[in-house]
Formats: C-alpha cells, sequence, structure tokens
C-alpha cells in the first residue's frame, strides 16, 4: 500500500511505499523530534503551545472532525493526580486504512505528537490503543518506542527539561465497539470492550477515573508538522474551519487504491483521478466518502463536492475518518447493503436494546430483499428500524448502523423496489461478476 503524498510531511516526504525509512534515525533526518527540542529548550508555555493548535483549525481525524486544540483546553490543570493522552489507533471501519500505514511508515511522528500533547495538557502517560487485526503494527509501534526511550525521548525528566511523559502501546483484539472512545478505555481496563454513558465525559473522567484526552493517529501525527509550519500557514493549507491537509484511503472501483494527503478542500474529481479513475473506464454509480457508517452519495451528487467536513456534510454525508469507497456501475446497491449491514449487525456490542436487536432487523429484512423473498411493506420497515436505533444508544455507533440504510435506500430506492417486484437484481449478474466481488456477505 503506497502513501502519497503531495506535500511536506504530515507523512514521510514524498513516501513511495519503501518499508526501510521507519526508524528513529531516519526520521530526525527528516526533522523528526525538533519541535519537541524546542518546546523543551524554550520552555513554551501550555497556553501558547494550545493556541497554536487552535489557530491551525486542526479537526480531529478519527471521524467526528472536534477541534483539536478546543479539546486540548478541555483537559483540567490545576488536577493534582494523573492525567492521560490516549491515541485511538482503533481502525476497524471498513474501508479505513491510513493509520495503520502512519504507525508502518512514520511511527515516530505519532509518538512526537503524543509527547507534545502530554506536555500541553500536563499529563504524565499515555496510551495508544492499536486494532487488533494488525498486530505486525502494533509490534512495529513497540519498536519505534523502544528507540523513543533509549533516546532519552521517553521516560523521567526528559533530555534534562524536567518534564516527564512515558508511552505505551495496547494491543486490542479486533472488536469494532472498541473504536468508541469509551468502549477503548474499557477495554485499556481490562473491562469488556462497552461504551460508557457519558456525562461524565473523558476530560473529568477517563481512563481509570481521571482527566482523559484522546484524539486520533493521524491528529497526533499532524501536530509536528504545524508547529513546525506554525498554525495559519497550516490552516491555509486547506480552507477556513477545515484547516490543513488529510489522509484519505481510497479503495473499491479505482485503479490506484491507497491513502492519499491532499489539501482539505479538494475536489473529489481531483482526488479520483490521482487513484486513477474508476476501474475499467466504467461509469461512477456511487461513493461512500467517510467510512462505511457515512451516508453514501451518488456520482451527480459526489462530483460536485470538495473533500472537506462543510462540504460532504451539505450533500447529505459526513467525510469521517476520510474513507473513500468507490462504486461503479456493475455493483448492486442492495447487495452492498447487504454486506454493510451484516457487518453492523456481527459487530453491535449488544448493550443497548435497539441496537442489538436493531441491527439484526436491518440486516435479515435486506437479506430477504436480496435473495428474492423482499415484500412491498420492507421498505418502509427498514425506515422504521432505522427510526427506532437513531439517538436511543450510549454511543454513536447505533446511529452508524442506521446512515448506511437510510441513505441506500434514499439514493437507490428503485433498484430495491426491482428486486422485490421481480426478485432479482437490476444490475445483470453478469455484469456484477465483471466488478470486484469485495461486497460479498462474509468477505474480508
Amino acid at each position: 500500500m503506497a502513501l502519497i503524498s503531495t506535500l511536506k510531511p504530515l507523512l514521510t516526504t514524498g513516501w513511495s511505499g519503501g518499508d526501510s525509512g521507519w526508524g528513529i534515525k531516519q526520521y530526525e533526518a527528516r526533522g523528526g523530534y525538533v519541535q519537541l527540542r524546542r518546546i523543551l529548550n524554550e520552555k513554551m508555555s501550555q497556553d501558547d503551545l494550545i493556541n497554536e493548535i487552535k489557530k491551525s483549525v486542526l479537526r480531529g481525524r478519527g471521524g467526528a472532525g472536534f477541534p483539536t486544540g478546543l479539546k486540548w483546553s478541555f483537559m483540567p490543570r490545576a488536577f493534582p493526580g494523573d492525567k492521560y493522552v490516549v491515541c485511538n489507533s482503533d481502525e476497524g471501519e471498513p474501508g479505513t486504512f491510513k493509520d495503520r500505514d502512519l504507525m508502518r511508515y512514520d511511527p515516530h511522528s505519532v509518538i512526537e505528537g503524543m509527547i507534545i500533547a502530554g506536555y500541553a495538557m500536563g499529563a504524565r502517560r499515555g496510551y495508544n490503543y492499536i486494532h487488533g487485526e494488525i498486530f505486525e503494527i502494533y509490534q512495529r509501534f513497540e519498536e519505534a518506542l523502544e528507540e523513543a526511550r533509549a533516546a532519552g525521548l521517553l521516560g523521567e525528566n526528559i533530555l534534562g527539561s524536567g518534564f516527564s511523559f512515558d508511552l505505551f502501546a495496547h494491543h486490542g483484539y479486533g472488536a469494532y465497539i472498541c473504536g468508541e472512545e469509551t468502549g477503548l478505555l474499557e477495554s485499556i481496563e481490562g473491562k469488556k470492550g462497552q461504551p460508557r454513558f457519558k456525562p461524565p465525559f473523558p476530560a473529568s473522567f477517563g481512563l481509570y477515573g481521571k482527566p482523559t484526552t484522546i484524539n486520533n493517529t493521524e491528529t497526533f501525527a499532524s501536530i509536528p508538522f504545524i508547529l513546525g509550519v506554525g498554525g495559519e500557514n497550516y490552516l491555509n493549507l486547506g480552507k477556513p474551519n477545515n484547516g490543513g491537509t488529510k489522509l484519505f484511503s481510497v479503495s473499491g472501483h479505482v485503479n490506484r487504491p491507497g491513502n492519499y494527503e491532499v489539501p482539505m478542500g479538494t475536489p473529489f474529481q481531483t482526488l479520483l483521478e490521482m487513484a486513477g479513475g474508476v476501474r475499467g473506464g466504467r461509469a461512477l454509480k456511487a461513493v461512500i466518502p467517510g467510512g462505511s457508517s457515512a451516508p453514501v452519495l451518488p456520482a451527480n451528487v459526489i462530483m460536485d463536492c470538495t473533500m472537506d467536513y462543510d462540504s460532504i456534510s451539505k450533500a447529505g454525508s459526513m467525510l469521517g475518518s476520510g474513507a473513500v469507497i468507490v462504486m461503479d456501475e456493475t455493483v448492486c446497491m442492495v447487495k452492498a447493503l447487504e454486506r454493510l449491514a451484516y457487518f453492523y449487525f456481527e459487530e453491535s456490542c449488544g448493550q443497548c436494546t435497539p441496537c442489538r436487536e436493531g441491527t439484526g432487523w436491518l440486516y435479515r429484512v435486506v437479506h430477504r430483499i436480496e435473495h428474492g423473498d423482499g415484500r412491498p411493506e420492507d421498505l418502509d420497515q427498514l425506515n422504521r428500524v432505522t427510526e427506532n436505533i437513531m439517538g436511543r444508544t450510549i454511543c454513536a455507533l447505533g446511529d452508524a448502523a442506521a446512515f448506511p440504510v437510510r441513505s441506500f435506500i434514499k439514493h437507490f430506492q428503485s433498484e430495491f423496489e426491482y428486486h422485490i417486484e421481480h426478485k432479482k437484481c437490476l444490475v445483470d449478474p453478469a455484469v456484477q461478476r465483471a466488478g470486484s466481488g469485495f461486497f460479498k456477505v462474509g468477505a474480508a
């Protein structure tokens, strides 16, 4: 998988897929740890540091898009006990694969960003929660941590500055629910990974009941670069309210799937061209712009969008984690939705009745339609079930299961109606076979 960067690093400059430049020596040769050393040498104030991040308008890169500097300011400064910085690398959303590449090719950018965050918020401990199905990435991050410790960049009295911070990797076991921040905290504590009621929020009652700030892998990796170029300059790389650059994981029916770093506000058409265009020269049918939980957009809508939070939201979807799933004319939208509904049914943690029972209903009804047993009332039933899930669960992952169903029916209702009336797919099976099989139920 290639990391393709159009700018100087958030990622390794001009990275083209090699696997030998991830170590600390190579990172420092690219300017790594310069910002951490500067902060410690100058004894930069916490307020100045957080204000610089606020100027950048860096919004959380994990999906929610909450302003990072503002989030850091919520950490109580005067709290006398332990405080924690946590990185959410539990990358389990279908279509998303950027964070694992960051940790594979540039793990020290994440480490430096987390140390700086610890300094800014007065935290002495950090954890990186890494998705359980990418164990080799966990091992690499552990190697990078050992390099940082050996260089005196982690531990007590870092570089003689009086500031102490240590960082640990925590290996998950592949549960999608642990991507929800409080479910992640429960898992680190050794409990079943299930979301907590909020409030209290992690900023006041987080890991082990102590104040905690949680950010995404890409968010932390952005911090050294932002401090190097300045918050305002980083903002100007993107557009107002959407500062800087963003990694987009482009997959599906494109000629060059991969991770692409582009300025926020880049037209979708440009991103699609970077990925080589639609595979086989076929017509674009639909795109999921922000991971499988984001509402799908038809081709005529997405082609007028720019890749930023505001434009995608205005179009009726979410930028999310930046996982762009491209579907061409060979895709049966009913079969695609069946696959997504199966995923959310399997991954519901079961804590909340609307999600535990509702995701099963959604999958079974869509499965029935796809396999020729659909009923005229099924589409109304699907919409009713989504209404009974949305806003009625402890965390947002119930909504995540409902959004695809609502949007697929909204934009491709005629395809669902054809299945129900004719007991077969609108898209000819031979045409479907000409495409890929990545929407088969049970596929990896």
